[in-house]
């Protein structure tokens, strides 16, 4: 079966660089404004107007896991069908309008109407975590092995900075409605939805023009032969797996710390509210970790450059159990900010390292569709922590036991990665690269 001969490992230009992580910033606005800002709050006053609280609880964590289990269902395959076309962009371009549209929509929808909402914010959440597949994969395309989490971590920077910059302009919008000549604070959280949306599209265009997708065998093409393709590398990577043992130990650790970490970002405002912190101190505390994941992340890209990406996981991770057991102790408002600031400076780190990490251990002609298997264990990460925290918090009848809990995620997450040996992992990577130019 022929093959596109292996491409070249890209120059480092910094024109495709900063387009590249760019795309960051303009999606990290759904991610601030839209999923951890105001959609949950407002669907449960606005759009959820008159039902029981549990209910509407219910409504928007069914609407999460719908557009989760697609696109664990999903990814591997676009990736796979998108590696065999040389159609990342193409694919980044549609998920990303999809995203756009579903969020400007938003503005639209009349109180009352939450199952309009809901619809909205599950095509919502399918646009922008569908294109973080193909954004990830074209990290191969513009950062070479040397630049790797230098790159990586800029992209996560910049999303930290552009995502808190917008959101923080969103919040200041709710709070003073009439400077903006808005009737009330309903009415500014509508046309924050319409911002992020112009944002996300603005910002979105650097990396549509001016990257360069790396050609392939069939590139150019997305009928029927690149999606028959496509099933055919998917069935092809199953077999080669087991060759690639260190991609298994890696993602089976990175499942674990990672789930760690998703839980401490969904759950935080939520064990702030169970042990009587107020709304708006936790609104504060999202900013704070914004804010200090940009100069953070950047700095744990040279970390990672200086002493590997590996350690500066590791080093990650430990942080991560320190912030675990502080939050146990924790009982002030002040001290929850503090633990944001712990937050911000190794949740850019450990996300941003995670991904340029895992870029040497993969055959770069086939990134799209291992950045699906990458991106569907972080759509199932979030699954075990919320589960175990909440389980064990109802067990102990304290809401801290359950946070402690967490710390299990972290030391399995670390133990596997310790055991994975990235010199090997880069040699396989590029022998199955070669076999397959054969």
């Amino acid at each position: 079966m022929h093959h596109a001969a292996a491409a070249r490992p890209p120059v480092h230009d910094r024109k495709q660089v900063v387009s590249w992580a760019l795309y960051d910033w303009a999606n990290s606005a759904f991610a601030t404004t839209v999923m951890a800002g105001f959609f949950p709050v407002f669907f449960k006053q606005y759009w959820s107007a008159g039902s029981e609280v549990v209910e509407s609880t219910f409504r928007l964590g069914a609407a999460n896991s719908v557009a989760s289990l697609f696109i664990v269902i999903a990814a591997p395959v676009l990736g796979a069908i998108a590696d065999r076309s040389g159609a990342k962009k193409k694919f980044l371009t549609f998920f990303a309008f999809l995203g756009i549209l579903m969020t400007g929509g938003l503005f639209f929808v009349s109180k009352g109407s939450w199952q309009l909402a809901a619809c909205l914010y599950v095509f919502g959440i399918i646009g922008f975590s569908g294109g973080n597949i193909f954004y990830d994969s074209l990290l191969v395309s513009v950062a070479g092995p040397k630049k790797v989490d230098t790159v990586s971590a800029l992209g996560f920077s910049l999303g930290y900075l552009g995502g808190g910059l917008l959101f923080a302009l969103n919040v200041f919008m709710t709070l003073k409605p009439e400077l903006f000549g808005f009737a009330d604070k309903a009415e500014a959280v509508r046309w924050s939805y319409l911002t992020v949306a112009i944002w996300w599209a603005v910002f979105s265009l650097p990396v549509l023009l001016f990257v360069k997708e790396e050609r392939s065998a069939d590139s150019g093409r997305i009928g029927l032969n690149a999606v028959a393709a496509g099933f055919r590398q998917l069935t092809q990577t199953f077999a080669e797996i087991r060759r690639l043992k260190v991609v298994l130990l890696f993602l089976a650790g990175y499942w674990l710390y990672i789930d760690g970490v998703d839980t401490i970002v969904r759950m935080a405002v939520d064990y702030g509210l169970s042990i009587g912190l107020e709304t708006g101190g936790l609104m504060t505390a999202l900013l704070i970790t914004q804010f200090v994941g940009f100069p953070a992340a950047i700095a744990f890209g040279k970390i990672g450059e200086k002493i590997g990406a590996k350690t500066g996981i590791l080093i990650c991770i430990g942080v991560y159990i320190l912030i675990t057991v502080w939050a146990y102790f924790m009982s002030r408002q002040t001290e929850f900010y503090l633990l944001a600031v712990g937050i911000g400076l190794v949740q850019g780190g450990v996300q941003s390292l995670s991904r340029s990490l895992y870029t040497r251990i993969i055959p770069r002609s086939k990134s799209a569709e291992f950045f699906g298997f990458y991106n569907m264990l972080g759509k199932f990460a979030a699954v075990v922590g919320p589960l175990l925290m909440g389980w064990i918090g109802v067990l102990s009848g304290s809401p801290r036991t359950g946070i402690l809990s967490l710390i299990l995620l972290f030391l399995a997450g670390g133990a596997l990665l310790l055991l994975v040996n990235v010199e090997e992992g880069t040699r396989m990577a590029q022998e199955l690269e070669g076999g397959a130019d054969a």
